[in-house]
């Protein structure tokens, strides 16, 4: 899931999907369109570029709802700046914006600013990184004989524990799972709970909700402490629950 939205040009992350010549493909579910096909959604019919925005946008609000909501260390948007952003994107007026917020019309004119200013310095930064890559003939995230993993979109936090590289993430699993698919140990390593509880994330469904008991029983397959899991995959940002624990699901 991570690798294709981190692969994703700036162009398909605002449209929300990537387009080959066979498939449409959405970059926050991964749920696949076929081209050729029909979809039939709310009892019209639509192909299947049609479809996925649709989709995008039953499923996901919009593209700028997921992105202003992801982790705060992959945008760098504080929440105060994503607040006066959601109500731009409603067409709000500053004088409605700052009513709105509580706050003075000058200090929207100054989120403005810093917004343009970040925008700006985003802007030449991506233009550097994209030449650094021509310059060397590859990713900022490929080494000379391995890769840098990107981590999982739903990370709560992002540091040296999700600094893993593709021989690292071989290893750990290699390791500490089975052939069964279950856990041989937990380790008190955080990069290698971060690795094993990406590999764990993968027996539910994305876009499906669950109960806490049906959580409990596939993890209890997994390894016998399954309350731990389950509290870790909650913590490291692989699942989301509701406030009262009813329903859980897949972070996207």
């Amino acid at each position: 899931m991570s690798d294709l939205f981190w692969s994703a040009n700036i162009e398909e992350v605002e449209r929300g999907f990537i387009e080959t010549e066979e498939n449409i493909k959405c970059l926050i579910c991964e749920e696949n369109f076929i081209k050729g096909r029909i979809y039939e959604i709310e009892g019209n019919l639509y192909e299947a570029k049609k479809a996925a925005e649709i989709h995008i946008i039953n499923r996901h609000k919009s593209m700028l709802n997921y992105l202003l909501n992801m982790n705060s260390s992959y945008t760098g948007i504080s929440s105060s700046q994503k607040s006066v952003i959601e109500l731009m994107a409603l067409g709000l007026t500053d004088k409605e914006i700052s009513q709105k917020l509580g706050i003075a019309n000058s200090t929207i004119r100054n989120y403005r600013y810093k917004l343009r200013e970040k925008e700006k310095q985003s802007k030449v930064f991506l233009a550097t990184m994209n030449l650094l890559s021509k310059s060397i003939n590859r990713d900022i995230n490929i080494l000379e004989e391995d890769k840098i993993c990107d981590p999982h979109k739903g990370a709560t936090t992002l540091d040296e524990r999700f600094n893993i590289t593709s021989e690292e993430k071989r290893r750990v699993i290699e390791t500490y799972i089975d052939e069964n698919g279950a856990l041989k140990s937990y380790p008190s390593r955080e990069k290698k709970k971060v690795i094993l509880l990406g590999e764990i994330i993968k027996n539910f469904n994305i876009g499906k909700k669950y109960t806490e008991n049906e959580i409990n029983r596939v993890l209890k397959r997994i390894f016998e402490d399954y309350a731990t899991i389950r509290r870790a995959l909650i913590q490291y940002g692989f699942l989301e629950r509701s406030k009262d624990c009813s329903e859980y699901w897949v972070k996207e």
